[in-house]
């Protein structure tokens, strides 16, 4: 490919029909775009756009080829996500990455073990980074009996009958 110097800011402006906006955005960027067009929670008509939140945590770690080590606004991206939320009556997919109701949040009985032993496990980032106050351990119908029996108040308090 050649280059096109500085005649030119290539922009990407990537829809998220097949779940690839954030991917193609980034591919875009090794391939010389010095711009990407995002959107907050990836709003956008029909699938959505590429999300802002995604790309800007990608470009957070210094050991990418691509980073953004002076930006300093990675806490407000959660608070972001909520405004904007307010503002347009209807949120992120529970599941969304980053700013999901379900991003850090644990249900499963071996999730809920390796990120009690070793947070890192099932996080790849802190959830304060982003501006989401703390992760969460739901007791659930996945959750195991070790989490269930520690949720339950009192000392002998059998958790679950067989």
């Amino acid at each position: 490919m050649k280059a096109l110097g500085d005649a030119a800011i290539v922009s990407v402006h990537c829809h998220n029909d097949l779940g690839l906006a954030s991917a193609n955005s980034l591919a875009g960027v090794q391939w010389g775009a010095r711009q990407i067009e995002c959107t907050m929670n990836g709003t956008g008509e029909r699938a959505g756009n590429c999300a802002l939140e995604e790309v800007v945590m990608v470009f957070k770690d210094p050991a990418r080829p691509f980073s953004l080590p002076h930006w300093r606004c990675y806490g407000q991206l959660y608070p972001a996500s909520q405004l904007l939320t307010e503002m347009i009556t209807f949120g992120p997919q529970p599941n969304k990455a980053i700013v999901g109701a379900n991003a850090f949040a644990h249900e499963a009985g071996i999730h809920q073990d390796g990120f009690l032993k070793e947070r890192t496990t099932y996080e790849i980032m802190d959830p304060r980074s982003v501006g989401v106050p703390e992760s969460k351990l739901i007791l659930g119908k996945h959750s195991g009996r070790s989490r269930a029996e520690q949720a339950l108040p009192g000392p002998g308090h059998r958790a679950l009958e067989r």
